[in-house]
């Protein structure tokens, strides 16, 4: 084995770490606390978006390691404390759920620490494994490592997700508790093996003192200033609250609308993870051969299609049509995922990379944010409104497929080479900017 290949591999077990204690959170625990805790779905979405109300700090902490190594090293101790902040939270977490059960104002506090722990831990640890990654691989091969990352990342979240639905069933307290407990523990031991002699020692006086670094303020100005730029903004947030804000209500909608079991619920992530994973093949097979806006489309237009076969799922009561839902809702996401990653990197100028990654990365972490609290909010307002728990579900799939439909049309406005006539050219880091990602 090649030593970059290693590394690779060594950099895809710390992603794949970090990935493995979103699983358990983003679905068992969501629908545990929605359905079988009646804890308000507003409250969870709440609790699961604090990862990405703190994704801001990213820019600073990417910023704050350039210039403080500790024992020579700019990258590991950060990933390591962020890692085990990750895990602290996954394994806290389920505890903290039962809590509310039992007293809500204590339980809500504990639950601010611990899934706050576990949004510090996961800004701290991403945006300092993707600067290593950036450093290690160079430019021209960044694009392998990011590869190897996202391939290895997506086939863990199906694995970790059918680890659970074992270790669930039968679902007991006790039992959930166990599995969060196993796959912290797992996460925590890939990682330590990801972070193995993979980064070289820096000198002290190689650090980069006068690292230029830029402020939220300055990325948005920069976006709004550029029209192609502003609407690509506006169409990623669209896009990817609705592809994502489903994370917090697939479960829960799952077992309120079929009466699925916690073990049959958590499999559903692990369906949709395995034709994400078919789609992001098919996509690179195209790249080449099909414009990558086509690729998009299709992929925008699959996720819509699949929202609105989980919605008349729901009318039917059909399980058999809410998992070809899922699957059409798996297919899109891996196609736009690919292509408008691809539009993505299209849309940036030499000289300022990290200036527009960054802001398609706080696109990112701002759409997850409002997909998040969109699903709840909307969820029990109309539950509460029409005293059906199924009908806020519906809505909000509803209100998703017009989003995406929306996204669609706002596609056909983005015109790179417009983009690139109008950019500026300010000079920014890229490796601040790709941590920023």
């Amino acid at each position: 084995m090649s030593p970059m290949l290693r590394k690779r591999l060594q950099l895809g077990l710390i992603h794949v770490a970090v990935a493995m204690t979103l699983v358990p959170i983003n679905s068992t625990l969501n629908r545990v606390m929605i359905k079988e805790l009646a804890i308000s779905a507003t409250l969870v979405a709440l609790l699961a978006s604090l990862p990405y109300l703190f994704s801001p700090i990213q820019v600073a902490i990417g910023s704050y390691s350039d210039r403080h190594p500790i024992f020579g090293l700019r990258r590991t101790p950060y990933i390591l404390v962020g890692l085990i902040l990750c895990v602290l939270g996954v394994i806290v977490s389920p505890r903290v759920a039962f809590l509310m059960s039992e007293n809500l104002s204590l339980g809500i506090l504990a639950g601010i620490f611990a899934f706050g722990a576990w949004g510090m831990g996961y800004n701290l640890s991403s945006v300092s494994y993707l600067s290593l990654a950036s450093e290690i691989s160079g430019e021209e091969g960044r694009g392998k490592t990011i590869a190897i990352m996202w391939f290895m990342m997506i086939v863990s979240i199906i694995g970790t997700a059918i680890g659970i639905s074992h270790m669930v069933d039968p679902y007991t307290p006790e039992a959930m508790i166990r599995a969060f407990e196993v796959v912290g523990a797992s996460a925590l031991a890939l990682g330590l093996l990801g972070l193995l002699r993979l980064e070289s020692r820096t000198k002290i006086d190689s650090v980069k003192a006068g690292a230029e670094t830029y402020t939220v303020k300055q990325m948005m100005s920069a976006i709004f200033d550029n029209p192609v730029a502003k609407t690509f903004f506006i169409y990623l947030l669209l896009l990817l609250a609705a592809l994502l804000g489903q994370d917090v209500l697939l479960e829960p909608f799952g077992a309120e609308a079929f009466g699925m079991t916690v073990t049959e619920t958590t499999r559903i992530t692990s369906i949709w993870g395995t034709f994400v994973l078919v789609a992001i093949i098919i996509a690179g097979l195209l790249e080449g051969r099909v414009h990558k806006r086509v690729v998009a489309q299709v992929g925008n237009l699959g996720a819509l299609a699949g929202f609105v076969v989980i919605v008349l799922s729901g009318f039917l009561g059909s399980l058999g049509t809410f998992y070809s839902g899922v699957s059409l809702l798996g297919i899109g996401t891996g196609l736009s995922t690919v292509a408008n990653l691809s539009l993505m990197f299209d849309l940036t100028v030499a000289g300022n990379v990290g200036l527009y990654i960054g802001a398609w990365g706080f696109s990112n972490a701002l759409s997850r944010l409002t997909g998040s609290l969109l699903g709840g909010i909307v969820r029990d307002g109309v539950t509460q409104a029409t005293g059906l728990a199924l009908s806020g579900y519906l809505v909000v799939f509803a209100i998703e497929a017009v989003m995406l439909a929306a996204a669609a049309l706002m596609l056909a406005r983005i015109d790179v080479s417009a983009f690139k006539r109008k950019a500026a050219e300010p000079s920014f880091v890229e490796k601040v900017a790709l941590a920023a990602e």
